[in-house]
């Protein structure tokens, strides 16, 4: 990527910087599995990260074979052609049960997903319901409070693939998809895993300024903002939180 050997020049020895979020988000994931784990991977799309020059975020990122099963889940068949599932179910965006038993999942992931979400609260009931009791939801989604999270609202969505795939080097124009954020704010998601049986953590996150690689002056404004910005105003928002509950309720 243009400029990150300059702010962060650990970045030439294996491809990624102290602070990559895709990295400390995998981390903090792979931790929560075992041999004997049932996965749920919701909005697993086609198996991009499987196209990642850097081996090391790459191996993070697929769960295929450290777990005793990864479910994917997605409302666009393109999930179809992942190859990093044991098996693949298309849903509905928000109507339709997942095709998953109450309480059969150890951990469910949502990664760069709640804010595509036209009903946020479908996905965590039934989150809520697949997990079992004691299982993890892990979450990455953008901050819709960030620079980055404003700019998207205010630009119209059909703009969105071609901006993405001119300002992130590697992004394709086919990953990438309208954007409502209905959940994205720290109060919103707190609340949301309270409301369904969960407890964890919520917090801001921010990694390299990828999306200001188009000129070196705002890649060290970025640099600046990924520094000393609160949390609240943070690119992305990572949840990591336990089901409390032990019968598949959902809180309402």
């Amino acid at each position: 990527m243009p400029f990150e050997t300059d702010f962060y020049p650990e970045s030439r020895f294996g491809g990624f910087t102290d602070i990559d979020g895709t990295v400390i988000f995998y981390t903090r994931v792979n931790s929560l599995l075992d041999e004997n784990a049932v996965v749920i991977d919701y909005g697993c799309g086609r198996g991009a990260y499987g196209e990642d020059p850097v081996k090391a975020r790459r191996a993070l990122r697929i769960l295929k074979g450290k777990a005793k099963r990864v479910m994917g889940l997605d409302v666009s068949e393109q999930g179809s052609q992942n190859p990093y599932l044991d098996e693949f179910h298309q849903i509905s965006p928000s109507k339709a049960p997942w095709p998953i038993s109450d309480n059969e999942a150890d951990l469910c992931i949502c990664d760069s997903v709640l804010e595509h979400m036209e009903n946020p609260e479908y996905f965590f009931n039934e989150a809520s319901r697949t997990l079992k009791a004691g299982g993890h939801l892990c979450i990455r989604t953008p901050n819709r409070w960030s620079y980055i999270g404003i700019a998207s609202r205010l630009l119209p969505n059909r703009y969105h693939a071609k901006v993405a795939a001119k300002v992130q080097e590697g992004r394709k124009e086919e990953d990438v998809f309208p954007t409502l954020y209905r959940c994205n704010s720290m109060g919103a998601l707190k609340k949301m895993l309270k409301k369904k049986g969960f407890e964890g953590v919520v917090y801001g996150y921010e990694a390299e300024p990828q999306y200001m690689a188009f000129s070196k002056a705002a890649y060290f404004l970025g640099t600046l903002h990924q520094k000393y910005a609160p949390s609240c105003l943070k690119l992305a928002l990572f949840a990591f939180a336990k089901k409390i509950t032990g019968d598949g309720q959902n809180g309402g």
